[in-house]
């Protein structure tokens, strides 16, 4: 089985690595965990124009290293093959597409518990992966 799982750095995206980890373990088939990093940089044009597209480019990718590290620590422990990817653009749309070009079997997000109403007025990546998606999604809280 292959597992996709969202990393943004937060405390909701370990637990879903820990439940990816576990979901592993329980598998009698051959799996695997790839790790998705996804920042969006649209609001920094005009840092791109001040800095250069590629300072900004590195910034985006040192920012997802450390985002990473932790995650990748705890699959390490675990013994759970895996990889990461590191990408730029519309957060959900990105994991989406990953999903897709990938071929996952699952797309595991940890869920940052807004509230309703916020929810309601802005929306939250884990709402936009799940109405896109073609793949089942598990939101770990």
């Amino acid at each position: 089985m292959k597992i996709l799982v969202a990393i943004d750095g937060s405390k909701h995206a370990l637990r879903a690595v820990k439940y990816a980890a576990g979901l592993v373990a329980q598998l009698r088939k051959p799996s695997s965990v790839t790790l998705v990093s996804v920042h969006d940089d649209t609001g920094l044009r005009h840092a791109k124009a001040l800095v250069g597209s590629e300072q900004v480019a590195d910034y985006l990718r040192e920012l997802s290293d450390n985002e990473l590290k932790p995650a990748r620590k705890l699959l390490d422990k675990a013994d759970v093959k895996h990889d990461a990817e590191i990408r730029r653009g519309h957060v959900a749309q990105e994991i989406v597409d990953c999903a897709t070009a990938g071929k996952f079997d699952l797309v595991v997000l940890g869920s940052k518990g807004r509230s309703a109403f916020a929810d309601l007025l802005v929306g939250s990546v884990a709402q936009r992966v799940l109405a896109l998606a073609k793949q089942p999604v598990v939101l770990v809280k």
